[in-house]
């Protein structure tokens, strides 16, 4: 769990009372490539960590795959809605990869950060930085062309073009995957 630690020690430091109450929170998952993390209509009990591996956020949509997000080593993913609001999840998280994870538990996170303001402060950064990656997804697909998006993704995560089944990839750039050919043999 190195990288998580170090992850969160860019975010915030503890005092030795918040170590304590955050190690009560963590949890460390292996998963095999193709295992549901979070199936839909599950509940999101956890902030989910990739501490190695690759997992993706999808939804069904008239019985289509889409994919919402995909999340590297080194990254947080969870379903925002079902983790606040304790609903049933809209979205499931997939394995990609065999996966090594590491979970925050949702109620000793909210519990601790009733008491303990260096936990409420992580609470409301990981909140805060959902909300500015939703943001920007959507300025992107708003925005953007799909070239625009493609050669970002490329810029930002060329490791995801490598790593991630082109379908996927496609999915999640809210584009066919004809258009993704079409653009990859024009930039190539």
């Amino acid at each position: 769990m190195t990288r998580f630690y170090e992850q969160i020690g860019k975010v915030i430091s503890f005092s030795d009372e918040a170590k304590c109450l955050f190690n009560e929170m963590v949890s460390s998952r292996e998963l095999k490539k193709g295992e549901l993390l979070l199936p839909i209509g599950g509940l999101c009990n956890h902030l989910y960590f990739v501490e190695k591996g690759l997992i993706r956020t999808f939804y069904l949509k008239d019985g289509k795959d889409v994919t919402e997000w995909i999340a590297l080593d080194g990254t947080f993913c969870f379903s925002i809605i079902s983790f606040f609001e304790k609903s049933p999840s809209r979205l499931g998280i997939e394995c990609l990869e065999d996966s090594l994870i590491v979970q925050i538990s949702r109620d000793k996170l909210m519990e601790y950060s009733e008491t303990n303001l260096e936990i409420a402060r992580l609470l409301r950064r990981f909140t805060t930085g959902s909300l500015i990656l939703s943001q920007l997804r959507m300025e992107s697909i708003q925005f953007e062309t799909a070239k625009q998006r493609y050669k970002r993704l490329l810029k930002e995560h060329p490791e995801l073009i490598r790593r991630v089944p082109l379908m996927y990839i496609a999915s999640f750039l809210g584009i066919s995957f004809e258009t993704l050919s079409r653009i990859r043999a024009s930039i190539d």
